[in-house]
Parts: C-alpha cells; sequence; structure tokens
C-alpha cells in the first residue's frame, strides 16, 4: 500500500499528514506522549483500513512534522479546531474518526460539547477517556527530560509487552521524534506553571456523553498501565449509541500492541456504522 506524506497549510499552520486509499474518510488522531506521531502510532493501521477507505493520520498540532505552536489557554481547543479547518481545506464533510490516547480525549471532548467542531461519523476511542491513574507511569509521560533512559521509560509506560522497550532502535526511533526542533519544547510548555501554582489536574472522564449522536467505540488497553480496568464500558454505556471492546495483551497503545485485532474491530465497525455520504 502506497502512504503519502503530505502537508497542507490550515490557517498559516504547516500542517503533515499521512495519506493512503479510497473512498469514505477515516482520520486518525494520535496521542499526547513526547515522541510520538501519525507514523509512529498508525504504522500499522494505515496499511489494512486503506484497503477499503482513504485514510487520512495528521500530525496534530506541535507534533511530527507540523507545526510547534501551543495556545497556553485552550491547548486542547487549539488542536480540535486545526483538525477541524484541516477538514475544510481538504474538502472532508464527514469521516469517521478514531483517537489514540489523547487523540481518542480531544474526540470525547468535541463530541460531548454543546457544539462539535469535527465532521464526525462515527467514534472510536482508543485507550483515551478514563480517568489516568497517578504512579510511576504516569509520571514518565509527564516528567520526560528528552534523554534516551527517559524515553525508554515512557515505552514501558506505553506497552504491555517488554520486548518494545528492550528494543533499542524503537526506543530511538521515538527518542529521536521528540527531540526534533521544536518538539520537545512545544509539548513541555504546555506543562509550564506560573512559580507557586498548583499541578494542573488531569483530564476528567466526567463528560456529557449522551449528547454523542454518533455511533461509538470506546477501546480498552487489557493490560494498560495507565487507566483502570473497566473504564471503556462505563464510558460507552453512557453513549446512545455506544459499544466497548477490550484488547488482550495490549496497553496504552493497542492499534499497535495488537495491530490485527484493532484492525479487524476497527472494519467491522466502520461497516456497522454505514457509510460517511
Amino acid at each position: 500500500m502506497d502512504i503519502q506524506h503530505r502537508t497542507a497549510v490550515v490557517d498559516g499552520l504547516i500542517t503533515g499528514y499521512l495519506e493512503a486509499g479510497d473512498g469514505d474518510p477515516v482520520i486518525l488522531l494520535h496521542g499526547g506522549e513526547f515522541g510520538v506521531s501519525a507514523e509512529i502510532a498508525w504504522e500499522h493501521t494505515v496499511p489494512a483500513l486503506a484497503a477499503e477507505y482513504r485514510v487520512l493520520a495528521p500530525d496534530m498540532l506541535g507534533f511530527g512534522q507540523s507545526a510547534k505552536v501551543i495556545d497556553f489557554n485552550d491547548g486542547r481547543g487549539m488542536r480540535i479546531r486545526h483538525i477541524a479547518r484541516l477538514c475544510e481545506v481538504l474538502d472532508i464533510d464527514s469521516a469517521h474518526f478514531v483517537g489514540n490516547s489523547m487523540g481518542a480525549i480531544n474526540l470525547l471532548v468535541d463530541a460531548t460539547s454543546e457544539s462539535p467542531v469535527l465532521p464526525m461519523r462515527s467514534l472510536v476511542a482508543i485507550c483515551g477517556g478514563g480517568d489516568i491513574q497517578r504512579n510511576q507511569h504516569m509520571e514518565a509521560l509527564y516528567d520526560y527530560d528528552a534523554t534516551r533512559p527517559a524515553m525508554r521509560r515512557i515505552v514501558e509506560a506505553l506497552f504491555h509487552d517488554p520486548s518494545y522497550p528492550a528494543d533499542d532502535d524503537y526506543v530511538g526511533r521515538r527518542y529521536e521524534s521528540s527531540v526534533a526542533p521544536g518538539a520537545w519544547e512545544s509539548l513541555a510548555a504546555a506543562r509550564f506553571r506560573r512559580p507557586g501554582a498548583p499541578p494542573p489536574p488531569s483530564p476528567s472522564s466526567k463528560r456529557a456523553y449522551q449528547r454523542i449522536t454518533v455511533p461509538s467505540l470506546v477501546v480498552e488497553g487489557g493490560c494498560d498501565k495507565l487507566l483502570p480496568p473497566g473504564w471503556a464500558k462505563q464510558i460507552a454505556d453512557q453513549i446512545p449509541q455506544g459499544r466497548s471492546a477490550v484488547v488482550d495483551a495490549a496497553g496504552h497503545c493497542p492499534q499497535i500492541e495488537q495491530a490485527s485485532i484493532v484492525n479487524e474491530l476497527l472494519l467491522e465497525f466502520f461497516a456497522s456504522a454505514g457509510p460517511t455520504s
């Protein structure tokens, strides 16, 4: 499958994205950990889905090939609006949306808002939406000092299979992505706070899920070190057209760790949700 690396200018901001396949559009939104990008998050997903769909995987602002900018007042909202504007630039007025971790939270935040801006035909939230557990794995994600040992701790936090943090090449790939010009700075800046101010709270899982009007699938990693067991069903049960699934032997990125299982889940879900047009 031929995957194209493309760029677009969205409201003056360079935006990198992957594109492959034809048909109804599917948009994949990656997580928010240091060193992630659309390619790293979705390299096992894009080829499988592109056999039946037009797949687009953008680098969100601050990541990959996209502009390294941040909004200190509403960083999440800026990223959501940026993806909505990218859809307009690419003439996409309806799409299946899939998000992992931060990408999933962004989808849920928009879909439960009073005025959603993303053109969702369906929604898949993978390991994003539950309450992040305060443990050493969360600390590894937040207290990253741009060193290889610290990146290895991030990889350990993300995956159930110990072969991932043991793989020097894989850790190195994520490390190099994390120290690309502006990458560490833009993510670290979001964690800045004035002297004496308390740490910001973790994103809450409490939202107006009853507002979600599209078919929705909430996917949990059965061995996720960052989210508590059962969170996916708790959220899906509050969505009118919601369902949940647990991917065994997978951590916070099951689309990487158990790619074939997740790809099958996505294809079955999109087929049941119907075409975007």
